[in-house]
């Protein structure tokens, strides 16, 4: 079960003025900076059911931002443990975490047997 942090994590850069800031804009398009923090996070011991339909309702947020896919590299690439990011949960994440493994180590291995390189879907 997720647990919502004492604070939003922040994207790096998030706080304003900084270089961080200036190296990483990203975040500063996001939908999700105009929504209540509850959307994308779970409280403590939180019923399925309202998780799921909070989840949801976090995803359409995310279906309709402009940086999408850098938050969700950013949130894979961290990788954020908690909440709705780039329109995946945390378990969603993992998922596709897992596969971009499987597929680099499925490279790795054709690369040194010489295969010629084919397309891995993932």
């Amino acid at each position: 079960m997720e647990r919502r942090p004492a604070v939003r994590p922040q994207p790096p850069g998030a706080s304003a003025g900084t270089a961080a800031a200036e190296d990483n804009p990203w975040h500063t398009g996001a939908a999700c900076r105009r929504d209540e923090v509850g959307l994308f996070f779970a409280p403590s011991k939180e019923p399925t059911a309202a998780r799921l339909s909070r989840e949801e309702q976090a995803k359409q947020v995310c279906a309709r931002c402009p940086v999408l896919l850098e938050c969700r590299e950013h949130a894979l690439a961290q990788p954020e443990p908690y909440g709705v990011w780039g329109g995946l949960t945390a378990a969603e994440r993992r998922v596709v975490l897992a596969r971009r493994r499987r597929r680099d180590t499925e490279l790795r291995e054709a690369a040194r047997a010489g295969v010629p390189r084919r397309r891995i879907a993932g």
